[in-house]
């Protein structure tokens, strides 16, 4: 028996595409995303710590297959997989990934049935800024930045980029500069993340948190978890979800 067992399979469908979902837990909505390859266990496990703490988690099956392990056949094909599918950006400066559309319907599916504030979106490596993109919905209250790492940071530009168009980058900023906060989680010197943190706090300042650790590891929630972090993504999430 699997980790993934003991939640609940579903489905949205948004903007011609469909994905599985998998659910568990009451409380606020939170939709975890995963990183590469896919729903490993160490993602399962966080999303378990999230739904522990009070919340309802979704996390959405983009790619790879529940359970996988980091190091195998399958991961190789998950990532392959990414390289030629139009629904992310790779390596597009100044562009909005088209999985954002996507997203933000899963959000605002989730906050209609569970109402509050709004609510949570964590995104993880390859999918990290992906929570930042979902904050132009008004129904993310509290997007959570682990180790974001598209596009590619290949050359100063990319490497800065927030894998935002210029239109959503503008909606970002209203909304941090109206009180909507920014949480970011990395080690210092990661150098997937590139200069994103920078950016980050030259775009919308204060609204911008950052929780950094030390080393050069990468995923601080999973592979390489940080208890601090996962404490810190959690209190964020009863600052800005509680109803």
């Amino acid at each position: 028996m699997g980790l993934i067992d003991s939640w609940s399979l579903g489905e949205h469908t948004a903007d011609g595409m469909t994905f599985p979902t998998y659910r568990k837990g009451t409380g606020p909505g939170v939709i975890v995303i995963h990183e590469i390859p896919g729903l490993t266990d160490a993602v399962i496990g966080f999303g378990d710590e999230v739904v522990e703490a009070g919340y309802t988690v979704v996390m959405p099956q983009l790619f790879g297959e529940p359970g996988m392990k980091l190091a195998s056949v399958a991961t190789v094909r998950s990532i392959a997989g990414i390289c030629v599918r139009k629904e992310f950006t790779k390596l597009a400066t100044r562009e909005t990934t088209p999985m954002a559309d996507w997203l933000r319907s899963l959000a605002r599916e989730l906050h209609g049935e569970l109402g509050g504030p709004g609510v949570g979106a964590l995104g993880m490596c390859f999918s990290g800024g992906f929570a930042l993109a979902m904050m132009v919905d008004e129904s993310v209250a509290a997007p959570v930045l682990c180790q974001p790492t598209s596009p590619f940071p290949v050359g100063k530009k990319r490497a800065a980029d927030l894998n935002l168009s210029p239109a959503d980058l503008a909606k970002v900023k209203q909304r941090a500069a109206a009180g909507c906060e920014v949480l970011g989680l990395r080690f210092t010197g990661d150098i997937a993340v590139g200069t994103r943190f920078e950016t980050l706090t030259s775009e919308i300042g204060d609204a911008f948190i950052k929780v950094e650790f030390p080393g050069k590891q990468h995923s601080t929630v999973t592979l390489h978890r940080q208890q601090e972090g996962v404490d810190r993504v959690i209190s964020f999430f009863d600052e800005k979800l509680a109803v």
